[in-house]
């Protein structure tokens, strides 16, 4: 069987980022969504704005090693980092006053990885 590696540019360096991210500040969430995204793609989190909702308070931190999706509704405001949103998921979610954000802007906003929920 081949050894197949990940031919996407930016998840390549988002893995190794998140590998540097976790020895520099001794953070072991960077390290763990790291091999979450090393996994094949088709076991990447799919999480709906209903689930983000069900587990979340105002102002929490969320990160979803995938895609966001737009399925249900958003009461409150919370800052998610995830791979991918899709655009309904972008729009509810910024208009309950929440941000949507890259892995990557999230790894540079909270290099500790602090208080950040990971949802899948």
């Amino acid at each position: 069987m081949k050894d197949l590696k990940k031919t996407n540019p930016r998840l390549t360096g988002l893995i190794g980022e998140l590998k540097a991210a976790s020895r520099e500040s001794g953070s072991s969430i960077w390290r763990d969504v790291a091999k979450r995204l090393e996994k094949p793609r088709r076991s990447y989190a799919a999480v709906n704005i209903a689930k983000i909702e069900r587990y979340t308070n105002s102002d929490d931190r969320v990160l979803v090693p995938g895609k966001v999706l737009g399925t249900g509704e958003i009461g409150h405001s919370v800052i998610v980092g995830a791979l991918g949103f899709s655009g309904q998921a972008i729009s509810k979610i910024e208009s309950a006053g929440g941000k949507c954000l890259r892995i990557e802007e999230m790894v540079t906003q909270n290099p500790n990885g602090s208080k950040i929920k990971i949802l899948r």
